[in-house]
Parts: C-alpha cells; structure tokens; sequence
C-alpha cells in the first residue's frame, strides 16, 4: 500500500542487497520528526556548489558531454553518500523507480543476480537460481570488472547496475573475475524476464525435515509462507515424519516490513515483540507478533549470510531472541534504518533512512548485522542449495553436500 503525502510516497518496507534487474530493495516507512537541520533551507556552505556549477557551465572545454540532468543526479548521490548509510539511503532515477517497483511484485527484466559492494568491489552474491546470469555462469563470489568492454573501476554500485540492466532478450557482456583466480573472463548473458516466488519449499532427502526459502519480502510473502507451512502441518497431521524445520534466509535482501511480521508471526507467540524502531529523538515504537501461524511447534534452524538484509535481518534477529530458533552461517549484512521514499518531481525518488530499527532486544543491526548461534562459513564460489537442488538429491548423498550451512543445520535438527 502506497501513502501519498503531499512531496513524497511512502512504502512500509525494508531493504538492502542490490539486484542486476535492478530489485534496489524496498522502503520501510516509519514516522519523519523535523529536525533542527532542516531550518537551514539555504545553508551558506551550499553557495560553493553553484560557484562549481557556473565554473562548468563557463569553461568545461568538451561541451557535448555537459549533462544537466547527470550533474544533478550525481551532486545527489554524492550527498547521499556523506550520509554514511552505505547500500540504504540511495538515490533512484525514474527509470529505477519504475524498475524498483516492479521487482516487488516478483516480476521483472534483467540477468537476475543479487549484488554488493564489498571493499570498493562490485561482487555477485549469488545468482538467481535458473536466471540468464546463473546459466550463463556467474559463480558467487564474482567480481564485476567491466560491462560491455567499459571498466567500471570508481563506479557506485547504482551506476553499474544502471549498465547492466536492460530489457528482456538484449545482450549485456560482463568481464568478471572469478573467486580465488587472479585472471578475468568475458561472460555473454542474454537478459530476460525473470518471475520469482518469494517463498519454495521441499521436503529434505533422507531426513525428516522440511527446507523453507524465503528469496525476498515481497508483496504476498506472508501468505506464500503461511500456505507452504500450512502443507507442511498437514503432512505432519496425515502421519508424515516432519520433525524440523530449516528456514533459509540466505541473500534475501529484504522487502516489505509488513510481510516480516506476518513472517515472524507464523513462529512467534502473539505479543513477542518482532522489531523496534528508534527515532532520531529517541522515541522507540515496537512490532509485535500476531501469533496467527503455523510455524510455532516444530524445532526451527535459520540460515543466513552476508547477503541477508533488512527485512531478513529483522527476522532473524526476532527468531534468535525469542528463542525460537538457532542461527546457523555468518553475520548478516548490517542494515539498520527505516527508509522513507520520496518522490522527486521529474519522476526520480530518494529513499532516505529516517530511523533506526533495532532487535527485540534493544541491539542496533545497522552496522552490526545478526550474528549466527554456530559460525560456519562457505568457501568462494560454492553454490548454495535451494528448494530445488534439495529434491533432487540422493538420500545416500545428503551427507556430501558442499552447502556446509545447510549440512550443520541438518545435523543440529537430527
């Protein structure tokens, strides 16, 4: 649901790893209290930016490549950067706007690959299981070097992303190189369009466990998951042997904050508090669980990585301190704001944290991330298995997996 204010539109959301076709992530909209810092509607420091400006305007010597448009989007971004929210207080064009808002409804055009920034280096964190990008051979752990035969040594991530993406069927050549190899590959991919369900789920070869995906917190997330624990419960009632849960949170770069209580509120008790958000004065509101879910008696290990993110995180983190579930993998990402998004006038929006959202617990995720109960990390380019891969595995094999996360968790709830 969209709330439009007079200069801005707000989505209740939460957010953070990129995604080549461009899903930048959602918003978390949370209350906005006017700050000191916005009396100064004409700070004196502003003069030297329109001192740069004319200087460029006058004398920049190549006069085809002055841009209004790009001068300004950049000088946006640029401030935005000095904010210091790395990968959640963004700037999106109209173009990304348009694209963004599309990814959450689990529809759109691109190579398919959630992507990072990791020490200044443009890094695939997975790719989108069946996508152009997967078939095509980019591993996790790939580090984009050059698009189209362009370096893209310097560039934001938004400015590759904006390389990248493209519509369904044109061709797009990545220059990668891949983990631990010092020598780079040109990998042609052919983009499409890519449908994802944010919730997949199987039974697990050789066990009595039951694996549950969530890819993202899109806009029917909630009840993907509660109809997918809802099979689960009835196999359990028809005499099945299902006695845990594995619920994989791995590179879900976040969504829509209120899918993540729905989500929550499938294994929590009514009233165990989900999240809390902190505003800049420090007034705290909490999020609590429904209680209204299938997911609630049945022993539950959580996986997640570096590429979970916001809404993810939130998840996580409620799991964890409710003692619900163990944790199982590596740090999260670490984001921790509310985000607003407020549309700009041509069509382009800034999506600008607003407040802090902290643990049930009181504990500050932005910059700290959720740690795992039991720390098992993967090694670079091992893929990790999904719904998918899972039931195509020989019972005999399960043991000899190379997804080590998913292999402890087994292990743990056996």
């Amino acid at each position: 649901m969209i709330q439009k204010g007079p200069r801005s539109a707000r989505h209740r959301a939460a957010t953070v790893v990129l995604v080549f076709f461009l899903m930048i992530g959602s918003f978390v909209a949370g209350g906005i209290s006017t700050s000191s810092l916005a009396a100064a509607e004409n700070p004196t420091e502003f003069a030297v930016f329109w001192e740069a400006w004319d200087l460029v305007i006058a004398h920049f010597v190549d006069r085809e490549k002055v841009d209004f448009r790009s001068m300004t989007y950049g000088a946006i971004e640029g401030m935005l950067a000095t904010l210091g929210d790395e990968g959640h207080t963004a700037f999106l064009s109209p173009d990304a706007v348009q694209q963004h808002e599309s990814s959450l409804e689990g529809e759109f055009e691109g190579i398919g690959a959630y992507v990072e920034m990791r020490d200044g280096q443009i890094t695939i964190v997975s790719p989108i299981d069946g996508s152009p990008a997967e078939k095509a051979g980019i591993l996790p752990g790939d580090v984009i070097l050059g698009v189209d035969g362009e370096n893209v040594e310097g560039r934001t991530l938004n400015q590759v992303i904006g390389l990248i993406r493209g519509p369904a069927d044109s061709e797009v050549v990545l220059t990668v190189r891949h983990p631990d190899t010092d020598e780079s590959v040109e990998i042609v991919i052919i983009r499409g369009r890519i449908e994802l369900e944010s919730v997949n789920w199987t039974l697990i070869p050789g066990s009595n466990l039951a694996y549950v995906q969530i890819t993202q917190f899109g806009t029917k997330t909630g009840q993907e998951l509660e109809t997918a624990l809802r099979d689960i419960d009835e196999l359990r009632q028809s005499g099945s042997s299902v006695q845990g849960l594995v619920l994989d949170l791995r590179n879900n770069p976040g969504g829509f904050l209120r899918e993540a209580i729905k989500v929550g509120s499938q294994f929590l008790p009514r009233g165990e508090i989900i999240l809390q958000e902190k505003d800049a004065s420090g007034k705290v509101d909490s999020y609590r669980s429904r209680g209204w879910g299938y997911g609630r008696e049945l022993p539950l290990v959580v996986l997640i990585n570096e590429g979970t993110a916001s809404a993810g995180e939130i998840t996580a983190g409620a799991l964890k301190e409710n003692n619900r579930a163990l944790l199982i993998g590596e740090t999260t990402f670490g984001t921790g704001t509310v985000l607003n998004q407020f549309n700009l006038s041509d069509g382009s929006a800034i999506l600008l944290g607003v407040t802090n959202w902290l643990t049930p617990k009181g504990n500050l995720i932005k910059g700290q991330g959720i740690t795992p109960d039991v720390m098992v990390e993967l090694p670079a380019g091992v893929v990790q298995l999904n719904a998918r891969r899972i039931s195509e595995i020989d019972p005999a094999a399960l043991s000899d997996i190379e997804d080590l996360q998913l292999q402890e968790a087994i292990r743990q709830l056996t």
